[in-house]
């Protein structure tokens, strides 16, 4: 028996692939296997080649595999693109309606089992996905009864019948590919999972639900992928919490309303991609100027302009960091998996309320996207902090046309705040420079306070984790400094490069502004050389770390640009070549 095995469905985009992936690991889930999962997808509605790949193990990944045990092929053109990945003795499940044939070289078997004509007999070829997904499920011997289980989840609302049809679909293609193979096959019995329900969703969801957790009741947004599945989310479960979403007409209209919901006491949020972020640049130095909270989430894709929507890159930090215009304090912050999705999400709401700041929370497609299992969360590990948020009752007396003063010089640079509308709270609330109350001040002392006292209200401040470490080693030969969803990769890569001798560290960077220097400088001096790990061209984080930390000398960047993540091979290899 094995522990982990490899699994991948293709075709073209709109003909069944995801809701045959989605059944296919709901049923592995409900077994209690830990699952990772990639899509690869066009940037259009319908055609186009997409495939989703499933790692399958009974211990916890977060990485790509680097090769594949089943492939199922609803295309020649998926076999064509897919089918280097098999491993000797790999397996294709292909339609026999397009006579698949496999490229040369390839040493795998191919069991062409009907599945359009099938589905065609049982009324629709829309229930191919269920034959294949049913001859996936047979090879691997695990228990119909789960799948089925899972089926009937699918299918559940659409009646008894369609239930039905769908379990029939599932049982032919699994007594047609158990015919051809002459049973499941041995080499991919997978060992006994745990049982132990886990959950399985998307980054996405992940924040969705940590930002019904921290408090969010707003959500203003407009959709772009790979972010809408927040919105998406958020749809469906802010209006069982008294919230609700609002689909603006763009990006600077989702952002400046969530400025004003925020400034009105409301936690609020927008999310966005790349082009989005850029949309959004001015009214993030309003939030700064203002201290008005402001939660952002900026799922990173392909860039620049249009660029690879649907495709993984790491290309944004610069434009988080240095992207606004003039000199605002800000919040960076980097989740690097589905666990930090939901609890940094918490955090930010907290950190943009405590500090009064804007928060942006760093995502990538591939965490944002890339379903994966994780044990239950906590509800109650990140409770609410509002920061220094005024209680009408709390207000001291004013006399008459005597203003609050919402922009006070404290000791911490940070002001009390109130919600517009209390009594005694009354201020101005302006974009120009300002006085205490708001009022706009052109002086040069007052300017000078005012800047000091923004810039330095995040002095010494570090989020839950900012530098996430694994350094076994005092001196090592390598360090390795990652973020976002490229932590899994590296560690499997270092299993590969310890077996070579090699004495590995590795540091994930997740508080990416204001950088900890003072969290990373130990590591960069205890490693003879380091190498940063990143998806995009120039080396964004590198950058950060060179600028912050030091060690330029001994720094060398890994960089993959092409819209694919890296694999533990490409990382192993990299590294090995460096040193």
């Amino acid at each position: 028996m094995i522990s982990q095995l490899s699994w991948k469905i293709g075709g073209q985009q709109g003909e069944g692939v995801e809701s045959t992936d989605r059944i296919f690991s709901t049923a592995l889930n409900r077994l209690g296997y830990y699952l990772y999962g990639y899509r690869h997808f066009s940037s259009r509605i319908k055609g186009g080649h997409t495939n989703n790949k499933i790692r399958i193990s009974t211990q916890p990944k977060l990485a790509i595999s680097d090769d594949l045990d089943i492939l199922v092929a609803f295309d020649q053109e998926s076999i064509d693109l897919n089918a280097h990945e098999l491993r000797a003795g790999g397996v294709v499940v292909a339609d026999a309606k397009f006579n698949p044939v496999l490229p040369e070289g390839i040493n795998a078997r191919l069991f062409p089992v009907p599945i359009t004509s099938i589905a065609e007999d049982l009324g629709t070829s829309l229930m191919k996905n269920m034959v294949a997904s049913g001859a996936s499920w047979a090879l691997l011997g695990l228990p119909v009864d789960v799948f089925n289980k899972a089926v009937e989840e699918e299918f559940g609302r659409k009646g008894a019948a369609i239930v039905e049809k769908n379990i029939e679909a599932v049982k032919r293609g699994s007594d047609f590919v158990l015919e051809l193979a002459g049973g499941p096959l041995e080499e991919f019995q997978l060992e006994p999972a745990d049982g132990k329900q886990k959950l399985f969703m998307i980054g996405n969801e992940a924040i969705g639900l940590g930002a019904v957790a921290g408090g969010c009741r707003l959500m203003s947004a407009y959709p772009i992928t790979p972010a809408s599945e927040i919105m998406e989310y958020l749809i469906k479960k802010l209006p069982k919490f008294g919230g609700t979403v609002v689909q603006t007409e763009d990006e600077i209209a989702a952002v400046t309303m969530a400025i004003g919901a925020n400034y009105a006491g409301v936690r609020t949020m927008t999310a966005s991609a790349g082009p989005g972020l850029s949309l959004m640049m001015e009214a993030i130095g309003l939030a700064g100027m203002t201290e008005t909270p402001l939660v952002i989430v900026d799922t990173q894709r392909g860039g620049p302009s249009t660029g690879l929507p649907t495709k993984q890159e790491q290309s944004d930090l610069n434009a988080m960091v240095y992207g606004t215009h003039g000199e605002i304090p800000k919040i960076v912050i980097a989740p690097a998996s589905l666990e930090d999705c939901f609890y940094d999400t918490i955090e930010s709401f907290n950190l943009s309320e405590q500090y009064q700041v804007p928060v942006i929370l760093m995502t990538d497609l591939q965490l944002s996207l890339g379903k994966q299992s994780c044990e239950p969360l906590d509800l109650n590990k990140m409770p609410i902090n509002r920061g220094k948020l005024v209680r009408e009752s709390e207000l001291p007396s004013l006399e008459t046309n005597e203003l609050f003063k919402r922009y006070e010089l404290t000791d911490d640079g940070v002001s009390p705040r109130v919600i517009p509308g209390d009594k005694f709270g009354l201020h101005h609330v302006t974009g120009v420079e300002h006085d205490e109350t708001g009022r706009p001040s052109e002086s040069a002392i007052n300017r000078k306070r005012m800047m000091d006292k923004r810039l330095t209200k995040l002095d010494g401040m570090y989020i839950r984790d900012a530098v996430r470490a694994d350094a076994p080693y005092a001196e090592a030969d390598l360090l390795i400094i990652g973020m976002g969803s490229t932590g899994g990769t590296i560690d499997e890569a270092r299993v590969r490069l310890e077996s070579d001798g090699l004495k590995t560290n590795h540091i994930t960077i997740r508080q990416i502004h204001p950088f900890p220097a003072e969290l990373v400088e130990p590591y960069l001096n205890g490693a003879a050389k380091v190498v940063v790990l990143e998806n995009n061209a120039t080396g964004q984080l590198a950058d950060q770390v060179k600028l912050h930390a030091g060690h330029a000398n001994k720094i060398k960047s890994v960089l993959k640009y092409d819209g694919n993540p890296f694999l533990p091979s490409e990382v192993h290899k990299a590294c090995k070549e460096l040193v």
